[in-house]
């Protein structure tokens, strides 16, 4: 249930290596929203069971280009911050 989201952000990882600028972009929005998916969607046993759980190749490709490309990486993070965090927060993750 969790992988699909997941296979999303890797295919939307590889197209994002090619986008050349982060303004607004159909992608880092379908990403963006997947991410958000996955957060919304699970329960708060599946996130403290994923926790520390070792990255797969396709998330480390899509962090390490949002490493290297801090104005993808802005805009990444707006839209992603407030729904993660609101739902780390109701299952106790974050004080």
């Amino acid at each position: 249930m969790l992988l699909r989201p997941l296979r999303y952000i890797g295919i939307g990882a590889l197209f994002l290596a090619g986008v050349a600028s982060a303004q607004d972009t159909p992608i880092l929005d379908m990403v963006a929203n997947n991410v958000i998916d996955k957060y919304q969607n699970a329960s708060c046993e599946q996130l403290w069971e994923q926790k520390g759980q070792p990255k797969t190749p396709e998330q480390q490709q899509a962090i390490e280009m949002l490493q290297n490309d801090p104005q993808m990486r802005a805009v990444f993070i707006d839209k992603i911050a407030a729904p993660i965090a609101n739902k780390l927060f109701s299952c106790g993750m974050i004080p």
